[in-house]
């Protein structure tokens, strides 16, 4: 077995990792980012790019190339329950450079992060390189095992981050307990084609027993079809063409187009899950994003977590590890940092899951939007509370470290 020692090692190469890998070479510290696939090329994973991530790009001197990259705008994000149509979200309120969501494929967020990260000469990142273990030592995670194309390989490392995402291997093998709390939903997503005469603002429609979300990318649409929890067979079950028959009964400028769902192959299940870690560290081992706390896709504000906990790490590692002398105290401290903004989150999701699309996917009362909503369609102003929530988060984060390179 081949053998790597580094300074720290980031099993992971997500939103977390990629953005950890980079902060941290900018900082001046050996790091390797290990992703096990052979690239970043999959569908369906989340595409948003809050603003609080944006304006870390631009405290970075990065904005400006990031949105030369093809990206659409989402100013504000709207709602239809039942025949009651409103704005939920306005993120032109917010006080900060970029005033909304860019959705771009995850894939070129990824690309563009690891091509700023490899101008930096402590910066590594190794493809095709799977996570399958760790290595300890007396109670210390001292490295990880990995699978390559060319055989087993163990990196040795002073620190261990686990940024693997929801089904992390790290969390898994590190022992760690994990808080679950559920989830009333799955979600099926699928792309449809766009015309240049449907309309232009993603929206959410609320009806009776069904959720549908359609973001615009321009020319496509993303969509998702919120189920309760579980029911893909008993969907599958009734047939494609009932369920091709149910969007237009959501979205009727849509009824020329469902045929290009094929077959259920284009129908992707992302299985919703709620869960975080008690503790998120071991002497050694750090988890952070996803594989510190599985978020809901309500929002889409997983992606700007994790990248939050990735500042985060950054600002309270990279001198203790550019010294090699990371303990115990200084995983803490990422975690302290971090804790509260995931369990605010976490919370409020799980009040929307169970308040309001439990509700709404059972036909649970009547579809009468509840208060909060009927306050924003009556109060524009409120829209910035929601917009902030969104699109800032509850304690946002700024790179702190200042790069040891010249820029």
């Amino acid at each position: 077995m081949d053998t790597v020692t580094v300074r720290c090692c980031i099993a992971g190469g997500g939103p977390a990792g990629m953005m950890l890998g980079l902060l941290l070479a900018r900082a001046g510290c050996e790091v390797l980012v290990l992703e096990k696939h052979a690239d970043f090329l999959r569908d369906f994973r989340g595409d948003t790019i809050h603003p609080s991530t944006l304006e870390v790009m631009h405290e970075l001197g990065f904005l400006d190339a990031l949105l030369k990259l093809p990206h659409q705008k989402v100013p504000r994000i709207n709602a239809q329950v039942g025949d009651f149509a409103l704005t939920t979200a306005d993120f032109t309120y917010l006080k900060t450079r970029c005033r909304f969501i860019a959705l771009m494929p995850q894939w070129d967020f990824l690309n563009f992060l690891a091509g700023r990260a490899a101008c930096y000469p402590t910066f590594r990142l190794r493809m095709n390189a799977e996570v399958t273990g760790l290595i300890e030592d007396a109670g210390h995670v001292v490295g990880l095992r990995v699978a390559t194309p060319d055989g087993s390989l163990a990196v040795r490392a002073s620190l261990v981050v686990g940024a693997d995402g929801r089904h992390s291997v790290v969390r898994a093998r590190s022992g760690l307990p994990v808080e679950e709390f559920g989830a009333p939903m799955d979600v099926l997503w699928f792309r449809l084609s766009r015309r240049p005469d449907d309309p232009e603002d993603s929206v959410g429609r609320f009806d009776r027993g069904r959720v549908f979300v359609m973001a615009n990318r321009g020319t496509y649409w993303q969509c998702g079809f919120v189920i309760p929890k579980g029911s893909q067979r008993q969907i599958q079950e009734r047939g494609l063409a009932a369920f091709r028959d149910s969007l237009p009964q959501l979205a009727p400028f849509i009824a020329d187009r469902v045929a290009e769902l094929g077959d259920w192959e284009a129908i992707k299940l992302l299985t919703v899950q709620v869960d975080r870690l008690r503790r998120w560290y071991r002497p050694g081992l750090l988890c952070i994003g996803d594989a510190a706390h599985a978020m809901s896709p309500l929002g889409g504000v997983g992606i700007n977590l994790a990248i939050q906990d990735a500042i985060a790490a950054s600002n309270l590692l990279a001198a203790s590890l550019r010294e090699d002398r990371v303990t115990t105290g200084d995983l803490h401290r990422v975690q302290q940092r971090r804790a509260w903004p995931t369990r605010m989150t976490q919370r409020l999701q799980i009040f929307l899951q169970n308040r309001v699309i439990s509700r709404v996917l059972h036909g649970d009362g009547s579809l009468s939007p509840p208060l909060f909503l009927r306050l924003l369609a009556r109060f524009p102003l409120l829209r910035s509370i929601p917009a902030r929530l969104i699109g800032i988060g509850f304690r946002p984060e700024h790179v702190k470290t200042p790069s040891v390179w010249p820029e």
